[in-house]
């Protein structure tokens, strides 16, 4: 678990959730018909990151999408099929 292309991979699923985290919080907090210069943009800009961040945080737990490659067991009789 500590080669390069399982960070790589792992960095770019990490990131791709995070991004629609992103998104999906700042989407769900525009109010619908409100006027556009009523909306509190710092507050769903800040909002949003937060919630990207605890993403990635997240995701240092495990990602399913990320296949870990287990050492090839040795055959202890020595025979190669």
């Amino acid at each position: 678990m500590n080669n390069w292309n399982y960070w790589k991979q792992w960095l770019k699923a990490a990131g791709v959730r995070a991004v629609k985290t992103f998104f999906q919080t700042f989407a769900s907090l525009l109010t619908v018909g409100a006027v556009i210069v009523e909306i509190d943009w710092v507050y769903i800009l800040s909002v949003s990151t937060v919630a990207m961040v605890a993403s990635m945080a997240t995701s240092l737990a495990g990602l399913p999408e990320i296949k870990v490659e287990e050492p090839a067991e040795e055959d202890p009789e020595g025979d190669e099929e």
